[in-house]
Formats: C-alpha cells, sequence, structure tokens
C-alpha cells in the first residue's frame, strides 16, 4: 500500500503488456500458419525471442505516465515493420515450409489489432483512473525556484492524467509559502511524506548537493530527476524525457529494470534450473539424504527465512550441513563445530546450494544475484553501509559477482561486507547475460580449484 492507503498499480502494467502480447503471437500464429508445413515449435520460440529483442532495442515497452500518443505509435510502427521482416527472414532457413505473404499479413494484421487495441485501451483507462479516483499517483517536489521549475509545476496541476501530485519548493534563494524548505531539508521532508519523485533545478544546486541526493535516492528508493540547463552531470548515464515539451533529465536505471531484461533473465532462470533439477537432483539428492541421515539425525534440507527483493522473505533451501542446533542465526566461522562432516564438504563445494535451485525455479531467487544474506547481517548492515540496501532491489541468487571474487563465507569486519556490496551494485548496474554466464562459469572453476573461505 502506498503511503495515502491507495494501492499503486503500476508495477503491474508492464507485465501484463509483455503477457498479454505473449499469449496473442503465441494463440495466432497456429491458426493461420498450420497450413504451412513449419515446426511450431521453433518457430514459436524464434517469434517471442525474435520479439523481445526488438522490444528491447527500439523501447517498445517503455511507455510511461508522460509518454504521448504519438510516441507511442511510432514505437508500434518500428515493432511492426522490423518484427515482419524477422517473421519472413524465418521461412527461407525452412526447407519444409511453404511461403505465403497472405497468411503472413493476415497473421500480423490480426495480431497487430488487438496488441493496438489492448495497448490503448489499457493507456485510456488509467489516465481516466487517475483522474477520476486520483489514485496510482506520484508525490513530486522540486528543487529550486526557477522559471523553469514553475512551469513544470503548472504542468503537474494541469496534466491531471500524468498522475503527479506536486507537493512543493525547495530552495536556498527563495522565501515564500510554496517553499517548504533549504535544499539540505528535502531529505527528511522526502522520507516523512512518501515522496516518489525529486526533480532538480540544475540552476540551485551544487554538485556536492547532486552527490548526496543520488545517494539518498538510491539508499531510500527515490526518483532523481533534472530540469536540464548548461551545467554538466557526469554521476551516471541520463535520458531526456519530454512531458508534452518540456524536457526532463532522469537517472538511467539499471538494465534489470528494463522488462525485456527481467524476461530473458527468468528464462534462463527458468531453463538452467529445469536443467540441474532434472539431470543433478534427482540423482544427487537420494545420495546425500542417506549420507546425512546416517551422519547425524535431523532433516536432509534446511529452510531458512532470509530477505528477498523488496525486503521480502522466502524460505532459502540448502542440504543440511550442520548438527540441529538453535543457532541458525549466526554466520559460520571456520572449524566450526556444529558443521558435520559431510556438512564441509558440502559446503566446500557449494553443494549444499543446489536445493536453491528450487527456489529459482518458483522465481523466489535468480542463478545469478547478490547472496541472500541472514536476517541479522541485513538488519546490522543495512544502517552502517552506504548503498546496502541496493541489493534487494533484484532478486538474491545462487551465485554472486563478490561470491567468485572472493568475498564469501565469514564477515569479521565491516570491510568485508563493504566489498560484497561494491561488487553485488556494480552487478546490478552492468547487468547482462554474458555477464552472467561468465559469473557461472567462474562459479565451476572456484569450486574445483577449491575457496579459501567456503567452509
Amino acid at each position: 500500500m502506498t503511503s495515502s492507503g491507495k494501492r499503486r498499480y503500476s508495477k503491474y502494467i508492464r507485465p501484463i503488456n509483455i503477457a498479454f502480447d505473449v499469449l496473442v503471437l503465441t494463440l495466432l500464429f497456429p491458426y493461420f500458419f498450420w497450413e504451412l508445413g513449419i515446426n511450431q515449435f521453433y518457430f514459436g520460440v524464434y517469434q517471442l525471442a525474435t520479439w523481445f529483442i526488438i522490444a528491447y532495442i527500439f523501447g517498445f515497452y517503455e511507455v510511461y505516465r508522460f509518454t504521448s500518443l504519438t510516441e507511442i505509435i511510432v514505437k508500434i510502427v518500428r515493432q511492426g515493420i522490423v518484427f515482419l521482416l524477422v517473421v519472413i527472414a524465418f521461412f527461407p532457413f525452412s526447407k519444409q515450409a511453404i511461403f505465403s505473404g497472405q497468411a503472413i499479413a493476415k497473421y500480423l494484421v490480426t495480431a497487430f489489432i488487438i496488441i493496438i487495441l489492448f495497448k490503448f485501451v489499457l493507456f485510456y483507462y488509467l489516465k481516466r483512473y487517475r483522474v477520476v479516483t486520483g489514485s496510482n499517483y506520484r508525490k513530486a517536489v522540486i528543487i529550486g525556484y526557477t522559471p523553469d521549475a514553475l512551469r513544470l509545476k503548472e504542468l503537474f496541476e494541469q496534466k491531471g492524467e500524468y498522475g503527479y501530485r506536486f507537493l512543493g519548493f525547495f530552495s536556498d534563494r527563495k522565501h515564500n509559502d510554496e517553499v517548504k524548505g533549504k535544499i539540505a531539508e528535502v531529505e527528511a521532508f522526502a522520507i516523512d511524506n512518501n515522496v516518489d519523485e525529486i526533480y532538480c533545478s540544475l540552476n540551485e544546486i551544487t554538485n556536492y548537493q547532486i552527490k548526496r541526493l543520488v545517494e539518498f535516492a538510491d539508499i531510500n528508493d527515490k526518483v532523481v530527476k533534472f530540469i536540464p540547463d548548461t551545467k554538466e552531470i557526469f554521476t551516471k548515464n541520463l535520458r531526456v524525457d519530454y512531458y508534452e515539451f518540456f524536457p526532463v533529465l532522469s537517472l538511467r536505471k539499471t538494465p534489470l529494470h528494463e522488462p525485456v531484461a527481467k524476461v530473458a533473465k527468468r528464462l534462463f532462470d527458468i531453463a538452467f534450473s529445469l536443467f540441474v533439477i532434472i539431470f543433478v537432483l534427482t540423482w544427487l539428492t537420494p545420495i546425500l539424504a542417506l549420507i546425512i541421515k546416517l551422519e547425524s539425525p535431523g532433516p536432509v534440507f534446511f529452510k531458512q527465512g532470509r530477505p528477498g527483493i523488496n525486503e521480502k522473505e522466502f524460505f532459502c533451501y540448502k542440504f543440511r550441513s550442520m548438527k540441529l542446533n538453535k543457532t541458525t542465526e549466526e554466520s559460520v566461522i571456520k572449524n566450526d563445530p556444529r558443521v558435520t562432516r559431510i556438512g564441509r564438504f558440502m559446503r566446500k563445494t557449494s553443494i549444499d546450494e543446489m536445493p536453491q535451485f528450487l527456489n529459482v525455479l518458483i522465481g523466489e531467487m535468480s542463478v545469478v544475484g547478490p547472496r541472500p544474506h541472514l536476517w541479522s547481517q541485513n538488519n546490522l548492515y543495512s544502517k552502517r553501509i552506504k548503498k546496502y540496501l541496493i541489493r534487494l532491489y533484484v532478486k538474491p541468487g545462487i551465485t554472486g559477482l563478490a561470491q567468485v571474487k572472493g568475498y564469501r563465507g565469514e564477515i569479521s569486519t565491516d570491510e568485508d561486507m563493504i566489498n560484497r556490496i561494491k561488487y553485488d551494485v556494480f552487478y546490478i548496474e552492468n547487468w547482462s547475460l554474458l555477464l552472467d554466464l561468465k559469473i557461472i562459469v567462474q562459479t565451476v572453476v572456484n569450486i574445483f580449484q577449491g575457496e579459501e573461505k567456503a567452509y
């Protein structure tokens, strides 16, 4: 629930859009192509893969509350033209397929009519929903009291369908009823009033204040945008959004915020976890279960609540590597007496983590991502280390960049955790499927080489 008690549905819009498009494309092509002799499985995989690649390149799903109708139409036209070409390109490589321009035309026209109607109905409904109910809005403040800042405030108030509620200005130069306080006070105000977006007039904010504000936004999950002028910003990549004709600079979100990237990573997780479960866990589990039971009494599996994405708790599964004890919230140390003999082997080779592929399959974890910490560690270090909470913006992983770089196991100093966080944040901000594959390969290499802190 939002601070106002009204539920925000924005996070569901893109997944619904993507799921609907997949459903339309998957259900329609067998109807139009069944007489053309194509392999329906291969074509189905091919068309969905190319659809998402094109969508990623052209930003097909990057539609925001301020996106104009013209921009949406341009995105649809680009997607349609390029997708038409890739569908046609499939036929020369399929020896048994019969090319039919008429069937392709009927298929794509039907599919895009349905997709377009759905998008515009959804787009129109959401705008009307915001205006009529006052729900699903974002709270915004502006740093600076300049002519451009005043224009942006007027835009928020005139364009109710954008779904913004303006709460006030912050300025070190102006003092009136609209100015809520000094720039230094904006952080406390943003937290107390659950502000979603902070807009900055670059004429009134210093480089130091920008750096501090960006760090504050990262830690507290706020969005920072800039009203541009001649000042240069090198902190992160920026993109220009237009609220009608008003330009606003936005800090680019991480790759894992992109809907196509999320789908690609999830499909990879499902495929990889299924492979491990079917070809490894089916025979490994009975063997380890017998050895674990013979060495010490207790269950074969150990489950423990851990903070997941957005600090939502999930149960992390492992093969039990310890004797039954009441100190499971304490991290393992070298020569820990709680660890069994088979447990030492499993922890050294990371075999104890294998049941977490079940967590991956059901969507609670990812194959690669920041490792899920104990709740005791999470509660302690979230208050002591900058950017700690950024690692909770994505699903936790079975392995991660910090782990393959040697930062795993016992945490004896704050520096150990700081180094983990640095690598976790780097991974989140620079994610790619290739990076995931590199981390997986390095994890396997480390298992065979042995790791000093794996105990």
